[in-house]
């Protein structure tokens, strides 16, 4: 090989690779030429179940009490939101009772529905108020 004048290991190129820097990307300090290869890593089963359980809540985590005044700022923040959509929920079927049918199918359009966040906040509510007042039935029982 030495013979030939070539090394006798391989040589590769990054030719293929090598792209020329926007403005953008001088400006977020990537020099004068900057790479873009795509990697894709595949992972076994046993990888894919680690990486799933990584954040995965224990069932103490849901025994655990938030702080009474921190839980009572949230309440309080919880039903004046309530009371206003509340109040929009009211004011939109009034509205609605005085429109044609085709001014109701255009009527919600890029606004939000009182109704639906409604239910959304009363759902919030109760499942945090259950879980704190159950928490708390049991702290005191075990504890």
């Amino acid at each position: 090989m030495m013979v030939l004048g070539q090394e006798p290991r391989q040589t590769t190129s990054n030719l293929g690779h090598l792209q020329k820097p926007s403005v953008q990307a001088l400006i977020h300090g990537l020099n004068r030429h900057y790479y873009s290869i795509s990697i894709n890593y595949r992972k076994n089963e046993l990888e894919q179940k680690m990486l799933l359980n990584l954040h995965k809540k224990s069932w103490m985590d849901g025994l655990t009490l938030s702080d009474y005044k921190e839980h009572c700022v949230i309440n309080e923040t919880t039903v004046t939101d309530m009371l206003e959509l509340a109040k929009n929920y009211n004011k939109a079927l009034e509205d609605e009772e005085k429109m044609t049918p085709e001014q109701l199918a255009i009527k919600n359009v890029g606004k939000q529905d009182p109704k639906r966040h409604l239910e959304e906040k009363v759902d919030i509510l109760m499942a945090n108020n259950i879980v704190q007042s159950l928490g708390a039935m049991l702290d005191t029982m075990v504890f």
